[in-house]
């Protein structure tokens, strides 16, 4: 992507984690790499177009002095959300905060910490089978719509699906969203437990009726395999009620592991398929 450069912008501020750090305060110089899409402002030649630069080491200038942070870790990570959110033609950034006065005790140049942080688009689904369940997914939507680290981009129509495994229980009611999140995937967990217990999830038996159920289907194209935390979602490439409203949203997403879109891997586990030896549609489960 297109990328605006800007040097050694100079900052006072108040950072540190000694007292005469916050009380005398002293100059930093911020770097940043601005990730935005100019083609239109290259061929229109209008600053409307395009991200304007003196807005932003203004916008930074006025943040990191009314702001104060003991790290500037803490100082950098701060900055490139609140950037990244009050211009949203930046798709990303990479700010270097430079400490050259940093309290060392010994002789040196510079200290500098750099922070890359962009805009993720992330696949959720959305699922419920008791109480009002098309509430509680308009309480998932408004969760993450009220979080300003997450933008919703598309909402799939709501579809009724039989419920998946052994335990006897209502049918569902189930959805499909593509956002774009600030958090790293571990953070946005936290997220939707966080909105699961606010709709009284409980975790009680596998694959049991609940309230709200909020998986992480896809999170860009990454692989992640922790402990508590598996994207892709392990089981979505044989969940018609995973695919069939995603298809609706985003029907040529890749499979970052099986190289197949959305829309091939429903083809797949069709009920009215025929069974040509894969084990896919034999993966739905029959009453």
């Amino acid at each position: 992507m297109d990328c605006i450069k800007i040097r050694q912008l100079e900052v006072f501020a108040y950072h540190g984690c000694m007292e005469e750090e916050k009380i005398n305060g002293q100059k930093f110089y911020i770097d940043m790499d601005l990730c935005t899409d100019m083609r239109k402002s290259g061929v229109s030649d209008e600053l409307e177009e395009t991200v304007n630069y003196a807005e932003v080491c203004s916008f930074v200038d006025k943040y990191l002095k009314e702001n104060r942070f003991n790290l500037i870790e803490a100082a950098a990570e701060h900055t490139v959300r609140e950037l990244l959110k009050r211009f949203p033609k930046i798709k990303g950034a990479d700010i270097t905060i430079n400490k050259p006065s940093a309290p060392i005790g010994l002789p040196f140049g510079n200290v500098a910490v750099k922070v890359s942080r962009r805009w993720n688009k992330v696949i959720l689904s959305i699922g419920s089978n008791m109480g009002d369940k098309e509430a509680y997914l308009n309480g998932a939507i408004d969760g993450i719509y009220d979080n300003d680290n997450c933008r919703i981009n598309t909402i799939s129509k709501f579809i009724e699906t039989e419920p998946y495994g052994p335990v006897e229980q209502d049918n569902f009611l189930n959805g499909c969203l593509e956002i774009e999140t600030l958090y790293s995937p571990e953070e946005l967990l936290e997220v939707i437990h966080d909105i699961e217990l606010q709709a009284n999830r409980t975790r009680e038996i596998h694959w049991g009726p609940r309230t709200l159920d909020i998986d992480i289907i896809f999170y860009e194209n990454q692989i992640i395999d922790l402990p508590d935390l598996k994207i892709p979602h392990v089981e979505m490439h044989k969940r018609l009620f995973v695919l069939e409203p995603l298809k609706t949203i985003a029907p040529y997403w890749v499979h970052p592991i099986y190289k197949k879109t959305v829309e091939q891997l429903l083809e797949e586990i069709k009920p009215e398929s025929k069974c040509n030896g894969c084990s896919g549609c034999c993966a739905i489960k029959k009453d």
